[in-house]
């Protein structure tokens, strides 16, 4: 196979919920043949589980700017899947896209990892937003205080200066205990941060726990529909810059359904009681002390709803909806338990 042929692939995030999910299915692609893959992860001791798939590996982390930046310079796709707050390696991939863009001519691509909290508001449980979001130019209306924003601004100046191809996907709520290759190789967490936040929040305090009325909304993706939606932008791209949009027309939502913030810890209540960790199957209310310690801030009270309208223009179908949410909640409330007692 002559080297043109080759795609050269560097992702980071590879040992968590969403990178190692996604770079299971690139090992499972049609063409993963033709894929020459690098993961930048940060224990040695997984490189072994890595390497007996075909995944070169680097040891380090985002804040290994140089690494990032020299790893990026050499790959035709980058996919970021770490930190999105992070905005200084984001920063750092860009400039090894830029320098690589300089020497060689090529237009790399990147496919970065924001989220839909990048839409919060200020919600507090007490009512539910009536903004939903489908379309650039409200998502170019939010302030570059937003969640994410700031690294999501860079990412779509570099594909206006023309020295990478960008798209941004913005997961919502993430759920789904992940069942992939690299979790069976014990390479990677299976498990998101939102849901089991939650419930172990209900289950530290022996109640589960709402915030205010509870009215407030928020979208969702089960984590095998995140995997599809990559590898749908990733195909897409790989087609060439018409085939859809990149850079200020590149953002891709990743939602099929949303929830209701107060059906959720209701049902989240109900379990725990069920289980015999909760004394009430009616959700009480958190005390502020609460949100701080257990879920790190007011976040569960926010509004955050999304339409992914232009993921499903270019192919993306979802399989999974909110009914799955709420089947995801025994098999992780177990989970929680096990590896609390282990």
């Amino acid at each position: 196979m002559s080297t043109s042929e080759i795609t050269r692939i560097f992702v980071t995030g590879a040992t968590g919920y969403i990178g190692g999910t996604v770079l299971s299915a690139l090992l499972a692609h049609p063409n993963s043949d033709t894929f020459d893959i690098t993961a930048l992860i940060r224990s040695a001791q997984k490189a072994p589980s890595f390497n007996s798939v075909g995944v070169k590996t680097v040891i380090g982390s985002n804040s290994d700017l140089d690494t990032l930046a020299s790893l990026a310079s050499e790959a035709d796709v980058v996919i970021t899947a770490t930190n999105v707050f992070d905005v200084n390696a984001a920063k750092a991939i860009l400039r090894g896209l830029k320098e690589q863009h300089e020497k060689t001519g090529k237009v790399p691509i990147l496919i970065h990892t924001s989220g839909t909290g990048i839409l919060k508001d200020q919600g507090d449980g007490n009512f539910v937003a009536d903004e939903i979001y489908s379309d650039i130019p409200k998502i170019e209306s939010l302030q570059k205080e937003q969640p994410h924003r700031e690294g999501d601004l860079a990412v779509v100046a570099a594909d206006e200066e023309g020295y990478a191809r960008t798209y941004i996907i913005f997961p919502s709520t993430m759920y789904g205990i992940a069942n992939t290759l690299l979790t069976s190789l014990g390479a990677q967490n299976p498990y998101s941060i939102q849901i089991p936040l939650i419930i172990k929040a209900g289950i530290a305090r022996e109640q589960g726990g709402i915030v205010g009325k509870g009215l407030n909304m928020w979208s969702s993706i089960h984590v095998d529909d995140v995997a599809t939606l990559y590898l749908t932008v990733f195909d897409a791209a790989r087609k060439g810059p018409d085939a859809t949009g990149h850079g200020r027309q590149g953002y891709y939502f990743g939602e099929n359904g949303e929830y209701n913030m107060g059906e959720l810890s209701q049902a989240i209540a109900k379990l725990l009681y069920e289980a015999g960790l909760g004394k009430s199957p009616e959700a009480t209310l958190f005390t502020d002390d609460e949100l701080t310690q257990y879920l790190g801030g007011r976040w569960m009270g926010t509004n955050s709803r999304a339409r992914a309208e232009r993921a499903k223009l270019i192919g993306w179908n979802p399989i999974h909806d909110v009914n799955s949410l709420y089947a995801s909640l025994k098999p992780e409330l177990e989970a929680i338990v096990a590896n609390q007692t282990t």
